[in-house]
């Protein structure tokens, strides 16, 4: 991920840094797909979903662009500070197939505070690829360790994936709970049982 600036200066202009998309390669790809599954890309209905594919594909592996709000902590508040249920959206790498449910995004600050909205910001940074719920939890958790400084860190994930719903052992209604966990959060029993109980998870 590219950062335009240092910590200290507000605000941080954050852009995911991946390979470009080559959308007419992808066209291709879904019509020779449709081709390999008995079905005639050319035909009235199919005619136009290789390009549709290829931009909904292009949509949902792209990030947007945005900056990075932090303030001073003058107050020195010292207690969790929880954005609960932010939706998380994203793509089994395994078999190209949506996850989706939600995400708890928690930390404890130091010096500095972030702009609420920018929790939801982060976890779309990295729910935009192809991914495994286990990695996206971590390096939302990891990042904002690096990139704020806070005492501590908390990211919980519960999503359905399509991969288990939809095929396999059809499992419909079935979540993932992945969490990760730093600093006061990992370490100290307490904090770390108030923020399991305010996402409603039991430690």
């Amino acid at each position: 991920m590219a950062i335009s600036a240092d910590l200290e200066s507000v605000p941080l202009h954050i852009v995911a840094r991946r390979e470009e998309i080559d959308l007419p390669a992808a066209q291709r790809a879904v019509a020779d797909l449709l081709t390999a599954l008995g079905r005639d890309p050319q035909s009235a209905h199919l005619a136009d979903t290789p390009r549709r594919v290829a931009n909904a594909y292009a949509e949902m592996l792209t990030p947007r662009e945005f900056e990075l709000t932090t303030f001073p902590n003058d107050e020195g508040y010292d207690e969790l500070v929880l954005a609960k249920d932010i939706p998380v959206q994203s793509l089994c790498e395994h078999h190209l197939l949506p996850f989706q449910g939600v995400a708890h995004v928690g930390y404890l600050p130091g010096d500095r505070i972030l702009g609420l909205s920018k929790l939801a910001r982060v976890v779309e940074l990295f729910a935009r690829d192809f991914q495994v719920q286990e990695r996206l939890t971590k390096q939302v958790a990891d990042w904002l360790k690096d990139h704020l400084d806070p005492k501590g860190v908390g990211v919980v994930i519960e999503a359905e994936h399509q991969c288990m719903s939809l095929r396999g052992v059809r499992a419909a209604g079935s979540r993932t709970v992945t969490s990760s966990l730093h600093g006061v959060l990992r370490d100290s029993p307490s904090s770390r049982q108030e923020f399991f109980a305010l996402t409603g998870l039991t430690p």
